[in-house]
C-alpha cells in the first residue's frame, strides 16, 4: 500500500494509465474525501446542486474514511485536492486553469482575488466555492450564497474523467454545475508528474454540440476489446458516435455494447448503478432493467477495420457471453422481491467496485443484495475489520467489503461511482 503525499510527489515515477478491465487488481486510483462543499449546501440548492437530499459531512465523512481507509490498504491512492494543490504550484497551468474557469462560470470579478491565493488556497475555492461579497446593491439583493459554486458532487470522481486502455478520456458533464470537475481533472492528468499518458478531450472535436455529453459513470471496461456505454440523462447518442469514429480512426478492432436508460427515475443516472462487474464470470444487475425491459434497448457496435456494424441484442449478459464471456448475474435486492430491487437499487445496491477479481466494495444497507451475495459464495465482511487489520481480503476467493453508506448513499451514488481508477493488472482471461 502506497499513499501518495505532496511532499514527494516530485520523486514519484510516472505511471501509465492502463485499464483493461473493471475486476483487474487495482495497482492506483483517485478519489477525493467529501469537505466542506458537501456541507455547503441547504435545501433550495439541492436540485441545483443534482442531489435528492443533503448529507450531513460528520456522518458521511465517517463512512467515507472507512472506504479511503480500506483502499489505502490495498493499492495507491491519490487525492484531489493533492494532486491539484500540486499542480497549481506551476504559475502557467494555474493561469491557465483560472482563465478557464472564470470564463466559463463568469466570474471575472474574482480573477484578482483567485490569482492572488497560493495553490492551497485557491484549491480550497476552487473546490469549496467563494462566498458572494454583499459589496453593491445587486450582491446585496441576490439571493445566491456563492459567487463561484462549490463542487457538491466531486467526491464522486468517477464521472469527470475516464481511463479507458491507456488513454483518459476528459468528460463533457451533462450539467454545467460539474464542467468545473472535469477542468481540474484535465489540468492534472496533463500535468502532475506521476502520470504518464495521453488525454482525450471530445471538446475540440467536430462532434461536440448543444445535445453532446458522456459521464464515466455509463463506462464500464468491460475486456481489452469490450467497452459497454449507457445511454440516458447524462451519456448523448452524439457522444457514443465520437467514441465510434475514434476506434475507427485507429484501425482496431472494438465492441461498444449500449444500454438505453430511463430518464426517471434520478437512480438510473448512469449504466453503473444497474450493471456492475464482481469477477471474470459474475456480475451484478438490476434484473427489471437489464433482463425484461423492452422499452430501453441494448445495441451492439462492432467495428473492425475501419468498419462499423450495429445491431441490436436481446441484453448485455447476452452479447457479451456471444463475445467470450461467460458470464453470470446476480440480482440486486435479491430474487424474491421486486419492492427489494427497486429499494436497493436506489441506494446504489447493483453498484460495486472490484479492488480484485471476486474482492469488492458496496453499502452494508443493501442486506437483500448482500446476501444474495453470500449465498453465491461471497464472504461478507466488515469494512471497519478490514481497515483495522482484522480481516485481510487475501484470505478469501471471493468477498464483499461492507461499508457503513447509509448517509453516502443518499448522495446518489455507491463505491464506483467514488472511485477513478488509474491502473488496474491484466486480467488472465
Amino acid at each position: 500500500m502506497q499513499v501518495i503525499r505532496s511532499e514527494s510527489y516530485k520523486a514519484m515515477d510516472r505511471k501509465g494509465i492502463r485499464i483493461n478491465s473493471e475486476i483487474g487488481k487495482l495497482e492506483g486510483v483517485i478519489i477525493h474525501s467529501p469537505g466542506s462543499e458537501v456541507e455547503n449546501m441547504t435545501p433550495n440548492m439541492v436540485q441545483k446542486a443534482l442531489y435528492s437530499d443533503i448529507l450531513n459531512l460528520s456522518v458521511a465523512g465517517k463512512e467515507y474514511g472507512q472506504f479511503r481507509g480500506v483502499l489505502q490498504r490495498y493499492t495507491t491512492t491519490w487525492e484531489v485536492r493533492d494532486l491539484l494543490c500540486q499542480v497549481l504550484e506551476n504559475d502557467n497551468v494555474k493561469n491557465d486553469l483560472l482563465a478557464r474557469i472564470i470564463e466559463h462560470e463568469r466570474v471575472e470579478s474574482l480573477r484578482e482575488e483567485l490569482m492572488q491565493m497560493d495553490p492551497s488556497q485557491l484549491t480550497k475555492a476552487l473546490i469549496e466555492g467563494v462566498e458572494l461579497k454583499r459589496d453593491n446593491l445587486s450582491r446585496f439583493l441576490s439571493k445566491e450564497r456563492f459567487e463561484l459554486e462549490p463542487l457538491h458532487n466531486f467526491f464522486f470522481t468517477r464521472d469527470a474523467s475516464i481511463s479507458v486502455g491507456q488513454r483518459v478520456l476528459i468528460s463533457k458533464m451533462a450539467s454545467r454545475i460539474r464542467h468545473r470537475e472535469s477542468m481540474i481533472m484535465e489540468a492534472i492528468f496533463e500535468n502532475h508528474p506521476a502520470f504518464s499518458h495521453r488525454t482525450v478531450n471530445p471538446l475540440t472535436r467536430s462532434h461536440f454540440c448543444k445535445d453532446f455529453s458522456f459521464e464515466g459513470g455509463d463506462f464500464l471496461v468491460a475486456r481489452e476489446d469490450i467497452l459497454l456505454v449507457g445511454t440516458g440523462s447524462r451519456t448523448t447518442p452524439r457522444a457514443i458516435d465520437f467514441l465510434i469514429d475514434h476506434y475507427k480512426a485507429e484501425q482496431v478492432t472494438k465492441h461498444i455494447i449500449v444500454q438505453e436508460l430511463p430518464y426517471e427515475p434520478e437512480s438510473f443516472i448512469h449504466l453503473d448503478m444497474v450493471f456492475t462487474f464482481l469477477d471474470k464470470d459474475l456480475c451484478m444487475i438490476y434484473e427489471p432493467l437489464i433482463m425484461h425491459s423492452s422499452r430501453f434497448l441494448t445495441i451492439h457496435i462492432a467495428i473492425e477495420n475501419g468498419k462499423v456494424r450495429i445491431s441490436e441484442v436481446l441484453n448485455i449478459p447476452t452479447i457479451l457471453r456471444q463475445l467470450g464471456m461467460e458470464i453470470r448475474t446476480l440480482n440486486c435486492g435479491g430474487s424474491d422481491d421486486v419492492v427489494w430491487q427497486e429499494r436497493e437499487q436506489w441506494h446504489s445496491g447493483a453498484n460495486f467496485f472490484a479492488v480484485a477479481p471476486g474482492k469488492v466494495m458496496g453499502y452494508s444497507r443493501n442486506t437483500n443484495t448482500l446476501e444474495e451475495m453470500s449465498r453465491n459464495g461471497f464472504a461478507i465482511l466488515k469494512a471497519k475489520d478490514v481497515v483495522a487489520n482484522k480481516v485481510d481480503i487475501n484470505d478469501y476467493e471471493r468477498c464483499v467489503i461492507a461499508i457503513e453508506g447509509a448517509e453516502l448513499s443518499r448522495g446518489g451514488g455507491g463505491c464506483r461511482c467514488m472511485t477513478m481508477p488509474v491502473r488496474r493488472a491484466d486480467v488472465a482471461w
